[in-house]
Formats: C-alpha cells, sequence, structure tokens
C-alpha cells in the first residue's frame, strides 16, 4: 500500500507498446505516482519484480509466452498485490476478466482494440484515479471476498435502538470499485427466502452479463443480468446492465424494472444514484438500501433520499472496504442509518 512518505510505483505489463507508452506518460504525469516501469510480457515481469516490487501492477490478459490469468495466481500467491487488469471490451475478454476478479484483482480498465491511444487520452483521468485508489486500497479485504465466502450466521434480533418496522420487501444494492468480490460474499451466503434484490455494481457493457451469470452458478438464488420490465421477485437479484441505468418500478401492484439509455450520472452509467432515487419514490418504507465499497460518491445522495423517504439505509464500515469512498461520503450525508461490517450485510437481509 502507498504510504505518505512516497509516491506510488507501477508496473505496467502489456505487450501493446502504445499501452505502454501512453500510459506511462499518463500516470507520470500526476504527483502522487513516484515511477512508472512497463514490460512486454510476465517472464520480464517476474525478473523485474525480484529486485523490485511494485504498489501497483497493470495487467494485460493476452500476452506471449504467460497470460495474465497465470501471472496473477503467481502474484496472489507469492505476495498479494493490487492488480488492475486492463482488457478488451470483447465478450471473451470480459469471460477472462470476471475470473481475473474472482482471483482478486483490484479492477479493470477496458480497451478497445481500434483507437487504442485516443482512447486512454481521453480516459485519462479514470486511469489515474484507479491506479492510486488500488495503491491505497485495502488489499486485504479483496483477498478475503476472493476467498470462500462465509457461512450464513443466524438471525439476531436488531438493537433496540433501531427495531426493525416492518417486513422490506425490496433491498437495493449499490457498489463499485471491490463490489465483484463483495457481492459475491453477500449473494452466495444468502438462501432463497429473501426479498427481490436490485443492484448497481459499476462495470462496462458485457461484463455484467458474464458476472450475473457466474455469480448464478453459485448462489442458491437467481441471479440475472435486469433486462427491461424484469419482475423484482423473493429470491432474484437482478444487476443492472453495464452501459444502461436501471430504475425500480411497480405496476399493478408488483415491483419491476426499467432498464433505460441517458446521459452518465456521477460519470457513471449504470449509476447508483438512478436506482436509489427510483427506489425512495417507488417502495419508500418497502425497501433497505446499502451502499458498500467503492470510489467517488456514486449513490450517497440518493441513499439519502431513499432515507428521508423512510427506507432502511446501510453503509459499509470502512474496515471492511477495499475502498472507503462511497460509503464514506453517503455517512457525511447523514444518509445511513446504520453502518455494519461486510460480513453481517447477508444476514441482514436474511433477517428481512
Amino acid at each position: 500500500m502507498m504510504t505518505a512518505t512516497h509516491g506510488v510505483n507501477v508496473l505496467i505489463v502489456d505487450d501493446s507498446a502504445v499501452v505502454r507508452q501512453v500510459m506511462s506518460e499518463l500516470l507520470l504525469g500526476d504527483k502522487a505516482v513516484a515511477s512508472v516501469a512497463s514490460v512486454a510480457d510476465p517472464i520480464f515481469a517476474m525478473r523485474r519484480m525480484e529486485k523490485e516490487w511494485p504498489d501497483v501492477v497493470v495487467l494485460d490478459i493476452e500476452m506471449p509466452r504467460m497470460d495474465g490469468l497465470t501471472f496473477l495466481k503467481q502474484i496472489m500467491q507469492q505476495r498479494p498485490t493490487p492488480v488492475i487488469i486492463c482488457s478488451t471490451l470483447a465478450e471473451q475478454g470480459a469471460d477472462v476478466t470476471m475470473k481475473a476478479m474472482s482471483l482478486g484483482a483490484f479492477g479493470v480498465i477496458t480497451k478497445p482494440k481500434m483507437g487504442l491511444k485516443g482512447f486512454l487520452l481521453d480516459s485519462a483521468n479514470d486511469v489515474v484515479s484507479v491506479v492510486k485508489a488500488a495503491a491505497s486500497a485495502r488489499l486485504k479485504n479483496i483477498v478475503k471476498a476472493a476467498a470462500k465466502p462465509p457461512m450464513l450466521k443466524a438471525a439476531v434480533p436488531r438493537n433496540s435502538a433501531a427495531p426493525r418496522q416492518h417486513r422490506r420487501n425490496i433491498v437495493a444494492i449499490g457498489t463499485s470499485t471491490g463490489g465483484t468480490q463483495a457481492l459475491e460474499r453477500i449473494l452466495v451466503a444468502l438462501p432463497v427466502e429473501v426479498p427481490g434484490i436490485v443492484i448497481v455494481q459499476h462495470m462496462p457493457e458485457k461484463f455484467t452479463a458474464m458476472f450475473a451469470q457466474r455469480l448464478n452458478s453459485l448462489c442458491q438464488i437467481e441471479v440475472k443480468e435486469a433486462e427491461d420490465r424484469d419482475l423484482v421477485l423473493p429470491g432474484r437479484a437482478l444487476i443492472a446492465p453495464g452501459g444502461r441505468h436501471m430504475q425500480l418500478v411497480k405496476i399493478g401492484g408488483r415491483y419491476s424494472v426499467n432498464v433505460i439509455d441517458g446521459p452518465l450520472v456521477n460519470r457513471h452509467k449504470p449509476a447508483v444514484d438512478v436506482l436509489f432515487r427510483s427506489v425512495a419514490k417507488i417502495a419508500t418504507t418497502d425497501a433497505a438500501g446499502y451502499i458498500l465499497t467503492g470510489m467517488g460518491d456514486d449513490g450517497a445522495r440518493g441513499l439519502l433520499e431513499m432515507r428521508q423517504a423512510g427506507a432502511d439505509t446501510i453503509a459499509q464500515d470502512e474496515a471492511s472496504c477495499v475502498v472507503f469512498g462511497m460509503p464514506k461520503e453517503a455517512i457525511e450525508l447523514n444518509a445511513a442509518c446504520r453502518i455494519i461490517t461486510l460480513d453481517d450485510v447477508a444476514s441482514e437481509i436474511t433477517e428481512l
């Protein structure tokens, strides 16, 4: 982890000379970055890391001599380090990237096959932000969440200071960086008898479908990428598709979702605020909202609207977050009724 006494040392492992050059220039333009080294494949990277271990690794997946997944496994076994996957938007790239996230990768930078230099320059702020966030992340929480999820704790009565008023039929979850591991840890621990769940995880197009499929294969509940007019049913979790916003609606007494296009909100699409605001308007006191680990402030104002509408609102605590950004902003806005650890989220949802 980066400390206050030195800047971030980054190692870029990518067989594209364009990626190595442009990303190095972008990162070195930020005063928080002390040094950037770049190599063409994991074999060269291993030799360099024997001499100097980086704070953050930016890793391509498809490379000669050794693929990125194999290298990622070695890093996590030898010395767990924040690794950012630099992957194409292709469907195959999305599948492999989701496997990398399950192994403990910190995050993903997507790249097109064409127009690579222009894309990286346009995305300069996002690239630098994710590398800086990785350097200060609580990596132990990524590794812990990527391990076997915990057994569900027995339901316990609430503290008398925060009594449950009634059953909640809608659970809304918003998360970003570190969220893929956190959501897997939560959803795998849920029994089928839980309220309908709607989720926004900041993730590019194509990736959410792969993510939902992976979770569906692991969970007792049904997990799917949301489609327009999907019903929100007990024992089902709907994940907003990458590149589209998701809103809760109620027609004929039944909850469902609208999947819509629109501008970026808080620099994201899907945006947590779009979902939370719709839940505040439609479900009011029938909902519980959870804001989990993530960079930025998306979801904080929406969670506040949920609380003002009578929903139960919860923020993940700092100690269990990978990045304490979104929950921190929500807490500072007084949007959260309570603050709990990640390991308690599944138990709470099951109590509902």
